[in-house]
């Protein structure tokens, strides 16, 4: 079973509230009367159950799962809190408008349950349904490992370069339009967090707020990991000494190319500053 609230609501706070009047609409009688004591809702037994946060709609409104944590009677509403299950995805109305008939969720010809603030019980078991019918996790990378929730750090900006010192004076620049955008610039080889490098690598991409990739020299270390900062959704500043260093396959993207000189690393700190405070808006 799962309780159903739906209301025009977009389900961002962690506390909201219900007519009493719209408690059971759209419920089969019998299953209301297990969850009542004389005319009032049973608390305790609707707050075991998972529930379902639905927005008025049958399209593109979200809706998402969770469970109702506390709840209490006042002035003819139930008040209550909640909690959305991270480890869920969002969900469309459009999706469980499809399923609707397995769900329940059909009791009225003109789909009136659909537009309509209620709480509903539904004698379905929702996980269950979840399992059968939402497209599984995709499969976890073997090589290194990222954890299950992210743990940006806003002032944190990851530089994938070159091991090689003749790129230091590139890091430099860079380091300098990260400070001047109040950020701190980090490369891999400045950490020591586990016992493979690519692990400390992909955590550094990972915790970033924007990742800056050099390019230069077609670096296969470097392509690789502009791989998979572009793959963990991370914002990426691609900068390159020539524009044959930056793969076809990437250069409709916007890159910035740059001279390895005192001058031309000057135009890269402006450059990358530019670009930085577009990205963390200032």
């Amino acid at each position: 079973m799962f309780n159903l609230i739906m209301r025009n609501y977009d389900w961002a706070n962690r506390t909201a509230s219900m007519d009493l009047g719209r408690m059971f609409e759209f419920t089969d009688t019998a299953l209301a009367e297990q969850f009542q004591i004389g005319n009032s809702p049973d608390l305790n037994k609707l707050l075991r159950l998972p529930c379902l946060f639905i927005s008025e709609g049958i399209r593109e409104e979200v809706c998402r799962v969770g469970t109702i944590t506390s709840a209490r009677i006042a002035n003819g509403e139930i008040r209550f809190e909640y909690l959305i299950d991270p480890d869920l995805p969002p969900l469309q109305n459009s999706f469980l408008f499809e399923h609707r008939i397995r769900l329940d969720m059909d009791r009225h010809k003109y789909n009136w349950d659909w537009s309509r603030n209620h709480w509903a019980v539904k004698d379905i078991d929702l996980y269950r349904f979840l399992l059968q019918n939402v497209n599984p996790r995709r499969q976890k990378p073997t090589v290194f490992v990222i954890p299950e929730h992210e743990t940006i750090q806003a002032q944190l900006l990851a530089v994938m370069i070159p091991f090689d010192a003749g790129f230091d004076p590139v890091y430099a620049a860079i380091n300098q339009a990260s400070t001047n955008c109040g950020l701190v610039a980090r490369r891999a080889d400045e950490i020591w967090e586990a016992p493979g490098i690519i692990q400390d690598v992909v955590s550094l991409i990972d915790r970033a707020r924007v990742v800056v990739c050099d390019l230069s020299n077609r670096n296969p270390n470097v392509l690789y990991e502009a791989g998979i900062a572009h793959t963990l959704g991370r914002e990426v500043i691609i900068i390159a000494q020539t524009e044959h260093d930056v793969p076809f396959d990437l250069r409709y993207l916007r890159h910035i190319r740059y001279l390895n000189n005192s001058e031309g690393l000057a135009a890269l700190t402006v450059a990358i500053q530019d670009r930085v405070q577009t990205i963390i808006g200032h």
